[in-house]
């Protein structure tokens, strides 16, 4: 059957050849058995750039060669991160979701009465105390508390936000719904 087809033949001739060199290369068998795979699979594709009367050996080493040295300049520009911890914590939030998010709070927070929209933002913004904020504004701490849950309940609904989930990461969005100070 050699006979038959020579090329196929010259290429299953070359496989042991291939691979101690790939072995010599790599230092890892599994991935020498991957470039061979590689090399084999590429040079079939390819068959049709093959000189004939050159020798197969030779361009199936130098395929196997240049997949080599791509996958190590690729290598080199990758992080090994399996479990994508690292890749975790390089990630950061989008910037134009906060500033829709803002843009959004903005127009909500004009919608409220001036006393909801002052108080809010003195506890919630501010971090000031309830207390605090019954002084700034000239009124008792119980009206401050109501100002302050009637104007958390009108931003929600606003927002259209059912749950704190929605809120994503901004702490300003989130103490101004739902911090409670325990004053």
């Amino acid at each position: 059957m050699a006979s038959e087809d020579p090329v196929r033949q010259a290429m299953l001739d070359a496989v042991p050849h291939l691979r101690a060199f790939a072995i010599s290369l790599t230092g890892n068998v599994t991935y020498a058995d991957d470039l061979v795979q590689a090399a084999l699979l590429r040079g079939l594709e390819n068959l049709d750039k093959f000189q004939a009367g050159t020798s197969m050996q030779a361009w199936l080493f130098t395929i196997l060669r240049n997949q080599f040295y791509t996958d190590m300049r690729r290598s080199r520009r990758e992080v090994d991160d399996p479990e994508g911890a690292l890749a975790g914590k390089l990630a950061i939030m989008p910037e134009q979701g906060a500033r829709l998010d803002f843009t959004d709070m903005q127009a909500a927070l004009a919608k409220l009465s001036a006393e909801q929209r002052e108080a809010l933002l003195l506890v919630g913004a501010e971090g000031v105390s309830y207390e605090e904020a019954a002084q700034i504004c000239g009124t008792n701490l119980g009206t401050i508390k109501s100002r302050i849950n009637r104007a958390r309940t009108r931003l929600a609904e606003l927002l259209a936000l059912d749950a704190e989930e929605d809120l994503g990461p901004d702490r300003l969005v989130k103490a101004a719904l739902f911090v409670h100070s325990a004053s």
